[in-house]
């Protein structure tokens, strides 16, 4: 896992990004940090190397799906 590795996990964090979510999507995010006994910070760092890794992987399928999910649910 190219992303993923531990060295990568170490590495010091000289950035910032913000951006807005939905109040069901920090929920669950939150809910998530609470059980896993982490961070909302840290899961949500995880998650985002962990889509970067499948992105790295699939390409552009990878978001696909989730784009299709979306659309489905607006139907």
């Amino acid at each position: 896992m190219k992303v993923l590795e531990s060295r990568q996990l170490m590495t010091a964090k000289d950035e910032r990004i913000g951006f807005r979510v939905s109040s069901e999507i920090k929920v669950a995010l939150l809910q998530i940090a609470k059980k896993e006994g982490r961070s909302l910070a840290q899961i949500c760092e995880l998650l985002l190397k962990g889509g970067i890794h499948e992105y790295e992987r699939e390409g552009s399928r990878y978001l696909h799906r989730f784009v299709e999910r979306t659309k489905e649910k607006g139907k």
